[in-house]
């Protein structure tokens, strides 16, 4: 995902352009990890300290809505990064300090059985928490 692709996305689904949203948006392509909505206010307030954490859910929710942002969770609070451009299927490792993911191209599920269940799967979420080599040598 890029900035011009989620503003797309905003367009074709009928919700307004602003350049807060684009700035929000550029703020996640630039980032390339995991924010927490805080991360966002404090960068964000930097342009338009006016900004409510209210219109940062708002706006967070709506893109997650959309799947412009992907939302994982951690210590408690919901976390957000610019969707994934890669269209296979795979799951990330992610740095409980810096935020910063990794693909993992295999997939656990594939040693599940749940074919004679009578369960039909229809989403799963396999996330690995850890710290990165950079995050480890500091």
């Amino acid at each position: 995902m890029n900035v011009s692709t989620a503003l797309r996305i905003l367009k074709k689904e009928g919700y307004k352009y602003t350049e807060k949203r684009e700035d929000l948006v550029t703020l996640f392509a630039k980032e390339k990890r995991y924010l927490s909505a805080r991360d966002v206010l404090n960068h964000m307030q930097k342009n338009y300290p006016g900004m409510s954490v209210d219109t940062i859910y708002r706006n967070l929710t709506l893109f997650a809505d959309l799947d412009i942002l992907e939302e994982t969770e951690w210590n408690g609070e919901k976390r957000y990064r610019l969707s994934c451009s890669t269209k296979s299927h795979h799951h990330h490792l992610i740095c409980l300090d810096c935020g910063k993911t990794l693909h993992i191209e295999t997939c656990p599920m594939e040693g599940i059985p749940v074919g004679d269940t009578e369960f039909e799967v229809t989403g799963h979420k396999f996330e690995v928490y850890g710290r990165c080599g950079e995050c480890q040598a500091q």
